[in-house]
């Protein structure tokens, strides 16, 4: 296949993808997909095997178990029958059935102790990096008060310390996520730094000082200061897609330099309340 025909099949399956993402809670068929795609739907099928590196009946079924995750770990206000009806089952028995198949522990047990580490494997998919055309801004960011629970190790573990954070949101109100921002503070890249040594804050705008408390959460600021601004739509997991460009492309020739500051986000809305193809996140870089 040359390069200009790989390069259309790849953008239709993408398609594909997007599609799928965004419209989770509705049925989706074989025949929507294909016509999506422009596929007939005798080579539909091993296509997007071949693209994705699973069936796309297994990819469905693991983004709707993946949101579902969401929900069962990090919102208990909401009952796990509720989650498993959202999610499109007919009956909690099948939802509990296809969870645990999948993850390994049933919803309930999962809820109780999150392995997400083991979690991470199993939605570890093969997914084409998308080329996003990033659009800059620089803005001056004005120092804001954080609550904060650091994070030292793999990438894969960060979930825990996410709920640890959301326990101490929930329990003591002082970072409300109505009203406060939410961010994150990216000290190391994942792609490059050893698991073990990874570094990243979870946090919350805060307006008043943080007592001591079990939950380990400390206070820090973001300093004022310049920063170019990229918005990135979508999951978490593909921040690269945009952060790279911003690195790679712009910085070279903006003329601009780093401010000692690590490259943080502001999330402007969150799991598990939103789609993860819904997501809405602005990177900052700090400048000079």
């Amino acid at each position: 296949m040359n390069k200009q025909k790989s390069k259309l099949y790849a953008a239709r399956l993408q398609n594909v993808l997007s599609y799928i993402e965004h419209n989770l809670d509705e049925e989706l068929t074989v025949d929507q997909l294909c016509s999506i795609a422009n596929f007939s739907k005798f080579h539909f099928h091993r296509q997007f095997a071949d693209y994705i590196g699973i069936t796309v009946a297994r990819y469905v079924l693991l983004l709707r178990l993946k949101q579902a995750s969401y929900r069962i770990a990090f919102d208990e206000s909401v009952k796990i029958i509720d989650i498993a009806l959202n999610a499109g089952f007919e009956t909690p028995e099948s939802f509990t059935r296809a969870f645990k198949n999948a993850v390994g522990k049933s919803p309930s047990a999962f809820r109780k102790n999150p392995d997400w580490e083991a979690w991470h494997k199993v939605f570890d998919f093969r997914l084409p990096e998308r080329n996003n055309k990033v659009q800059v801004d620089i803005i001056n960011f004005e120092s804001t008060f954080i609550a904060v629970k650091e994070h030292l190790g793999p990438v894969d573990n960060l979930n825990n310390t996410v709920g640890q954070f959301i326990a101490w949101r929930k329990a003591t109100g002082l970072s409300p996520t109505n009203t406060s921002r939410t961010f994150g503070i990216a000290y190391d890249n994942p792609d490059t730094t050893e698991p073990s040594k990874f570094r990243f804050d979870i946090a919350g705008e805060v307006k008043n000082d943080i007592p001591e408390n079990a939950h380990g959460i400390i206070m820090k600021i973001i300093p004022y200061g310049r920063c170019a601004v990229v918005r990135h739509l979508g999951s978490h997991n593909r921040l690269g897609e945009s952060i790279y460009p911003l690195y790679q492309e712009w910085l070279p020739n903006s003329g601009e330099e780093l401010r000692d500051f690590p490259l943080y986000f502001h999330y402007l809305n969150l799991l598990p309340d939103i789609a993860e193809a819904d997501l809405v996140t602005d990177i900052y870089l700090p400048l000079k």
